[in-house]
């Protein structure tokens, strides 16, 4: 039962921080989605760092799994990348998540507390080591043309999928992000 509010709670928080940043709640806002009283959440998570601290944490775990997953589905790196992409094309056009919670903390980070920025940078060094490497092994199978080095367009991939996003949130049309993604595929796969 412990557990089942913990993730109940973090759940709550995930919505919230996609929703409004991590200014944008308070304890009493996750208190009346998850039906339970404030002192519950403290118990939990003593402090709002703390709960958002856990929640990236989580939230890069799940980062980590779902990329090993794209590299065990196939050895082909453009196919890896093309699920990638896929996976948040989706999850938009679902709304089951209309944003990335790294990206959406990420523009927050000079004013969050520390140990929650700290969180929010081992998400994006994650995401990047990932795609570099994706990126490296499309250049040595034949199948990826980039300009500079595999790190650089690992960045720029990054920062594409992720302006994407805000363009799909900021229009309210979840096929802005295929329409901005699909170009960068069209350039980067032989």
């Amino acid at each position: 039962m412990e557990q089942q509010t913990a993730d109940r709670i973090l759940a709550s928080a995930r919505e919230l921080v996609i929703a409004g940043g991590y200014h944008g709640f308070s304890y009493a806002d996750i208190a009346d989605v998850v039906g339970i009283r404030k002192p519950s959440i403290h118990h939990h998570f003593p402090a709002k760092a703390d709960l958002v601290r856990a929640l990236v944490a989580g939230y890069r775990d799940d980062l980590a799994a779902g990329l090993a997953q794209f590299e065990s589905s196939s050895p082909d790196a453009a196919v890896q990348l093309q699920r990638y992409i896929a996976t948040w094309e989706a999850c938009i056009t679902d709304g089951s998540m209309p944003f990335c919670l790294g990206a959406q903390l990420a523009a927050e980070l000079p004013a969050l507390p520390p140990e929650v920025a700290v969180e929010v940078k081992a998400h994006f060094r994650l995401l990047a080591a990932w795609l570099t490497q994706v990126v490296a092994r499309g250049v040595e199978q034949g199948r990826f043309t980039i300009i500079g080095s595999a790190a650089t367009e690992a960045e720029s991939i990054m920062a594409t999928v992720h302006g994407a996003m805000l363009s799909a949130r900021a229009y309210g049309t979840p096929a802005t992000f295929g329409l901005i993604v699909g170009p960068l595929l069209d350039r980067l796969i032989i």
